[in-house]
């Protein structure tokens, strides 16, 4: 007798594909219902829309960025193709921004460039999630593929601005309240502040490198 062959569904590359499937269609469940909300409330309200944007999507905008942690884990352990540095800056500078930055101050969650970030993010992340998803399952569209490869030229730049300015609109606010800055022994303190004025110099240096990288990993899927 020969090896008995398991069923396609026990198969370990078909157990992957199907993990990876139901992943991506969760992150694109989430941010097209972001962008879908986002949307309509423009339509509906103008301009007012915009500075309640936090309030209305800010929880699934959170909840669908603490999943894509969950992609350094599929490049580490190998079931994803991708560089893991470049992800990794990408994912950080967003936990950042959107919880440290954001989250943490009221007064910055009206802001426009709020609303105006969250459109950027969406726009990538529902052409990319879009593309993965249906090329788990072997489906291309060359629009969509076009889009994949294409998009993140005019946008990145954007985000790197829109994030940019998100820090430094926040600045009098964590000036004024102190979030974050603490007293430690001998003397020594810390003032956040000046951590966001490094970090807002080291964010231009980090896109620099995702950029470099991205058309290599384009390339390779």
């Amino acid at each position: 007798m020969g090896p008995v062959e398991l069923p396609a569904w026990l198969q370990p590359r078909y157990r992957k594909n199907a993990y990876l499937f139901i992943y991506y269609l969760i992150q694109f469940c989430g941010h097209s219902w972001i962008f879908t909300n986002m949307t309509v409330r423009f339509f509906s309200f103008g301009k007012d829309s915009m500075v309640d944007t936090f309030y209305a999507i800010g929880l699934v905008m959170r909840l669908c960025q603490s999943i894509s942690l969950l992609e350094l884990l599929h490049i580490y352990v190998g079931i994803e193709s991708d560089h893991l540095l470049p992800r990794f800056l990408q994912l950080t500078e967003r936990i950042i921004i959107l919880f440290v930055v954001i989250t943490s101050q009221e007064e910055v969650q009206e802001k426009y460039v709020v609303c105006v970030l969250f459109i950027f993010w969406n726009l990538l992340d529902m052409v990319r999630y879009t593309y993965s998803m249906l090329s788990v399952i072997g489906i291309s569209y060359a629009v969509l593929t076009w889009l994949s490869q294409t998009l993140w030229m005019p946008i990145y730049p954007l985000c790197v601005l829109a994030e940019a300015f998100a820090i430094y609109q926040s600045l009098p606010y964590f000036e004024s309240f102190g979030t974050y800055s603490t007293k430690l022994p001998f003397d020594l303190s810390i003032y956040f502040p000046y951590v966001l004025k490094i970090y807002l110099m080291m964010l231009f240096i980090e896109r620099r490198d995702v950029v470099r990288v991205f058309p290599i990993k384009k390339k390779k899927m």
